[in-house]
């Protein structure tokens, strides 16, 4: 049943989070004004969600089990002192970092193979700039996700509600201009831009087998790596459906800046929407006050139409902000273009939702941790719907 009060919490909370999400416009106006760059080799513009991808399966980890983790007291809010599990965790995160860097490129050139006909030099210069973005991504963000997850909790917020969502955004962003300062390096810097691609390649491989190696006795660490490496396979061709569809909706619509500037966004609050529906349902599951079972949803309704409904607010201002900041804010084409956008948010948003609280319930079911999977999984599936929404509501609205 839908309690009025846990509605208005949820929304409020979701509304907060999703403000973040603004930033998402700032990246995709930063892609929209350097199409030139993502022109200049075909896999460029294709594997742009699969960095975003990528480096949402490492925050989506690391945020669902901080969440969880600070709930259920596994996980202490501060940096010195805590507890095994949180260093074990940030281990972990460091060797997937690399797993995902090199899945992500090793993927991407079998679909590069069959769609736009990739050679052997596409696969290292895709390599090498997915790991080097995704290393700098690693030293800027995940500091940024402690910091986030401690402060909320320690301020009475829910941290199911709030972390993801603001890292998601501000990861977002944050990676799109690391990916773009590689590509200026690898395109335009000449032999200097390509030494510090590899040294970054070099730095996180080397850190990355350190601890491997360190720790490979360390039972919850092993079994981290394990679960989220079955998750990061299944990503990785998800998200290159994803680079995909974007490949064919930026033949479609050319240079309408608009699309560019909000698609960050889009992405960034369908993904939230899943996220704030999984971490919430894991937590409950966790603490015992839900349920395994899918019938179960009947009792999550406060935290999923709340979650919902902060999305399409979000939606409607991601419209007028695009529009003015495109300057081509006229009454008719505000309407078009919202309606185009909020098409694509039925389409997505409720393909999500279900996905997040299938995942969440199942995985629990079958003895794993739900937060190695639900929002690894959801974020993924989040950019390839919206996308696919997206593309689908263009030719249904134009």
């Amino acid at each position: 049943m839908v309690s009025r009060d846990k509605f208005l919490g949820t929304l409020r909370q979701s509304l907060m989070a999703y403000v973040f999400n603004l930033c998402g416009v700032f990246a995709g106006t930063v892609v929209a004004f350097q199409l030139g760059l993502f022109s200049m080799a075909p896999w460029v513009i294709v594997v742009y969600p699969g960095i975003i991808s990528a480096r949402g399966v490492i925050g989506g980890l690391l945020s669902g089990r901080l969440g969880t983790g600070l709930h259920i007291g596994t996980v202490r809010p501060r940096f010195s002192g805590n507890t095994k599990s949180f260093y074990l965790l940030l281990k972990a995160v460091v060797v997937l970092t690399l797993e995902t860097s090199v899945a992500m490129s090793l993927v991407a050139m079998i679909f590069g193979i069959f769609l736009w006909g990739a050679k052997v030099a596409d696969l290292f210069a895709t390599l090498g700039v997915i790991t080097a973005t995704m290393t700098l991504a690693l030293v800027v963000v995940s500091p940024l996700t402690l910091i986030v997850s401690f402060i909320s909790f320690k301020h009475g917020l829910d941290p199911d509600i709030i972390l993801y969502p603001v890292e998601s955004t501000v990861s977002d962003v944050l990676i799109t201009l690391c990916y773009i300062s590689i590509l200026s390096l690898f395109f335009l810097a000449g032999t200097l831009g390509t030494f510090v691609i590899i040294l970054l390649c070099l730095i996180l491989t080397v850190c990355s087998c350190y601890l491997l190696y360190k720790n490979r006795k360390e039972r919850e660490f092993v079994k981290t790596l394990k679960e989220s490496f079955l998750t990061l396979i299944f990503v990785a061709f998800i998200v290159n459906v994803t680079g995909s569809v974007l490949g064919k909706i930026s033949e479609v619509v050319g240079a309408r800046r608009e699309i560019y500037t909000v698609y960050p966004a889009l992405i960034d609050t369908t993904g939230d929407v899943g996220a704030v529906v999984g971490s919430t349902a894991t937590t409950k599951l966790a603490l015992g006050t839900l349920k395994p079972s899918l019938s179960a949803a009947v009792n999550h309704l406060n935290e999923i139409i709340g979650a919902w409904t902060a999305s399409i607010i979000m939606f409607i201002i991601y419209s007028i902000l695009s529009l003015l900041i495109q300057g081509i804010f006229i009454l008719d084409v505000f309407i078009k273009f919202t309606a185009l956008l909020l098409t694509a948010n039925v389409l997505a948003v409720s393909f999500i939702v279900a996905i997040s609280w299938a995942v969440s319930i199942i995985t629990f079911r079958h003895g794993l941790d739900p937060d190695n999977f639900v929002i690894p999984v959801e974020s993924s599936m989040a950019d390839s719907m919206m996308t696919i929404s997206l593309f689908i509501a263009l030719a249904l609205i134009g």
